[in-house]
């Protein structure tokens, strides 16, 4: 009888239906990226795909720029404010992270026009940074409120349908031998794209007007608050796309396309295994109380996403030739020693994010932000030493310190909030 009142519980229904979505759309994200690299590597060749590969590094580095009012200051503030005030909450926060992404996209195509940028990364660039017109200020925005009310299958099934009518205009562009500048405004295209059928969703929601307001308190709020969670989000992005940043300096792009291919597999396997582990997280952490009983539950998902990991990267490692030979075709050889010692960084990558959980859930802004500083700090160090000696084998001891200092940084604190 418990259990069937558990499942009739409709809080809890809802809850299970929307990680279920949450988990299709990943993987479905995941399938069609390796695709579309596929496609791509080969068209491209390794020297024009790692230039594409560094516009998307770049991309990536400023992209958090945008998250100001990020999902844990928006989704409370919506949960905990009357109905009457949604079109306020939302009109503030979409204004102040559409002026943060203009500002964004001013400098990114200033430092372009400059030449600061290899011509042709550049030319990528200019198309895929537009996306962050349309990301934050309204994906994101709506998906705050479908957050706020455990519903976030209308985004998802868009964005599941527009990857895959991206993947489609990817191969129509490839066999038409289109210039591989024109790429990137494909994903401009597909991100706004998903902001006007979001919109439209929110507007016959609420009789066909869309009554977003401007309050200047609210945004001066919105524009404060979570300040230390932003800087760290930029840290952490900082941290995760160093090596590449540092291996344009030091090697081909042919090189870095080679790197790339094998770090973009080795991170869609991290993303997916993540996402199986953390799924049933927040039930042993969150809304664990007692700090013997936390303490146990961290002890149990840190060994199983052990496991998980060790179990992966040794499959993919015995299947490296096999995979990267499949994705991304014959010119790509050089990447599969690559694989084979970056899967490892899975092991980790996925300790530090279980140790993650208990920053988050005790809301340590400093912790977080300090965190990621001191990986970012000790993997640069460790890069200007190593890649010089190392080439690309070194851009992966560097992520391996990093990781190792930012897991030091949670078992200190996991040692501090829940010492006996």
């Amino acid at each position: 009888m418990l259990t069937l009142k558990r499942f009739a519980n409709p809080d809890a229904t809802r809850a299970l239906t929307n990680i279920v979505w949450l988990g299709l759309e990943r993987l479905m994200q995941i399938g069609v990226a390796i695709l579309i690299s596929g496609m791509l590597a080969r068209y491209f060749g390794p020297d024009t795909f790692g230039k594409w590969q560094y516009a998307n590094t770049l991309l990536l580095v400023l992209s958090p720029i945008t998250w100001v009012c990020g999902a844990e200051i928006l989704v409370p503030t919506i949960v905990s404010r009357p109905p009457g005030q949604l079109g306020t909450v939302l009109g503030s926060a979409s204004t102040l992270r559409f002026s943060v992404s203009v500002a964004a996209l001013l400098i990114t195509w200033a430092g372009i026009a400059l030449h600061l940028l290899d011509p042709l990364v550049g030319a990528m660039l200019a198309g895929l940074a537009v996306t962050m017109l349309f990301r934050e200020p309204f994906v994101g925005v709506i998906n705050a409120w479908l957050q706020s009310m455990t519903y976030s299958k209308p985004q998802l099934l868009t964005s599941m349908s527009t990857a895959v009518l991206k993947a489609g205009f990817v191969y129509l562009l490839v066999h038409a031998a289109a210039a591989p500048a024109r790429f990137g405004w494909l994903w401009a295209a597909e991100s706004a794209l998903i902001g006007i059928v979001l919109v439209i969703y929110y507007m016959r929601r609420h009789g066909g007007q869309l009554g977003w307001h401007v309050d200047r308190t609210l945004f001066r709020h919105f524009a404060s608050a979570g300040t230390m969670f932003w800087l760290g989000l930029i840290g952490m992005y900082l941290f995760l796309k160093l090596d590449r940043l540092m291996l344009e300096r030091a090697i081909s792009f042919s090189g870095l396309g080679r790197y790339s291919a094998a770090q973009q597999l080795n991170e869609n396997w991290i993303t997916l295994a993540l996402m199986l582990a953390q799924t049933i997280a927040p039930a042993f952490v969150y809304r664990a109380q007692e700090a013997a009983q936390l303490r146990r539950n961290m002890w149990c998902l840190t060994a199983m996403t052990a496991v998980l990991m060790v179990s992966g990267a040794i499959v993919l490692d015995l299947l490296a030739g096999f995979i990267i030979r499949r994705v991304f075709g014959p010119d790509y050889e050089g990447a599969i020693d690559i694989f084979r010692w970056a899967v490892w960084l899975s092991v980790p990558a996925g300790i530090e994010a279980i140790g993650n959980l208990i920053v988050l859930k005790y809301q340590a802004r400093f912790v977080l932000l300090a965190k990621w500083l001191l990986a970012l700090a000790v993997a640069f160090v460790v890069n200007l030493i190593a890649i010089p000696r190392l080439g690309a084998y070194g851009a992966l001891v560097g992520l391996a310190a990093g990781y190792l200092a930012a897991t030091s940084v949670n078992l200190y604190y996991i040692c501090f909030k829940l010492r006996p």
